[in-house]
């Protein structure tokens, strides 16, 4: 509620404001700029440059040359970081999601790559099994039960690989309890300490993740749900517990995952911890918009930004979004 007084109609005509592109633009309360984006992508193993996705159109899987281009893209268009995330090979998976700390494999090749091309572009990482285990989860399990502690071990060798290759934030995505902590502990015994951590905080067991799980492979492995680990869509105090704790481990950014149907969650986090955060506009909701554009039924461009600003509206200090490169060319005119 607006603290100023206000003036009887006619007196205060509200649309005088809104009369003009000039007038709009020069009111504005909310301004989507490159800076506020995360390019969000999937890299593969092979020489393709570009591997389309069935379910996530205009967002292929890219060879790690291509991710090196796509680094200078993100340069020239004012983006200043890229999430990158991996799809292996079915053979190099297993239970314990071996590949996941692998110093010569894909996702630490990508990382190099992308750096030499782009030194000034940051790069994060996803750091969770999912994408390097057969079973499709993102810990360690015995008897259908996901181990916590024995997982972050695992969490810890993957996330240390990671950063020695260069990546600059660690995104901890797999909801074990105490994952940060430990993350961040084990980074400054490295000597790594300005390695930043944007904590999946609040991650919700959602049907929203689809398109991904096709993206990285491991739609098919998946068996269950992950319902132990990731929180339960009608939870809200659990989330403000969940970002107390990651803050208090040592994150230094938080994240919302999925982002437009919990923006109410991405409102409450801003309001309660001075901290940054952002949103994650997931594979699901990237997909929603551009099938519902290419049948018609909706303008795809202007609905894409219009949910971009939301999470800015929200109060999100960026968003992570497969949409980052048509948006930012959309921003630059």
């Amino acid at each position: 509620m607006s603290k100023a007084p206000l003036a009887p109609y006619p007196a205060l005509r509200m649309r005088r404001l809104r009369q003009a592109d000039w007038t709009r633009r020069l009111v504005r309360e909310t301004v989507l700029t490159p800076a506020d984006l995360i390019w969000s992508m999937v890299v593969h193993d092979g020489q393709e440059p570009e591997i389309p996705i069935a379910s996530m159109p205009g967002s292929p899987r890219f060879s790690v040359k291509r991710a090196a281009e796509a680094a200078k893209e993100a340069q020239a268009l004012g983006i200043p970081a890229i999430a990158i995330f991996p799809y292996i090979d079915g053979s190099l998976k297993d239970a314990r999601g071996t590949a996941a700390s692998d110093p010569g494999g894909l996702i630490c090749r990508a990382i190099k790559a992308m750096k030499d091309a782009a030194p000034a572009v940051g790069i994060m990482c996803d750091v969770a099994l999912d994408p390097f285990t057969d079973h499709g989860h993102d810990g360690l399990i015995e008897n259908g039960r996901i181990l916590n502690d024995p997982t972050i071990e695992r969490l810890v060798e993957q996330g240390l690989v990671q950063a020695k290759a260069g990546a600059d934030i660690l995104a901890p995505s797999d909801m074990m309890d105490g994952r940060v902590g430990a993350l961040r502990t084990a980074l400054e015994a490295a000597g790594l300490q300005d390695t930043m951590i944007m904590a999946y905080a609040a991650k919700y067991a959602s049907a929203f993740y689809g398109p991904y799980r096709d993206a990285i492979g491991s739609a098919k492995a998946l068996t269950g749900d992950k319902k132990t680990y990731q929180m339960d869509f009608g939870n809200t105090e659990e989330a403000l517990r969940e970002v107390a704790l990651d803050i208090a481990e040592g994150a230094d950014m938080v994240m919302v995952k999925p982002g437009m149907p919990y923006l109410d969650i991405l409102r409450r986090l801003v309001e309660a911890f001075a901290l940054p955060t952002f949103a994650y506009q997931v594979s699901g909701e990237y997909a929603m918009i551009v099938a519902a554009g290419a049948n018609g039924w909706i303008e795809e461009e202007r609905a894409m930004m219009e949910s971009l600003s939301a999470f800015k509206r929200a109060g999100a200090a960026g968003v992570i979004t497969y949409f980052a490169p048509r948006a930012a060319r959309m921003l630059a005119g």
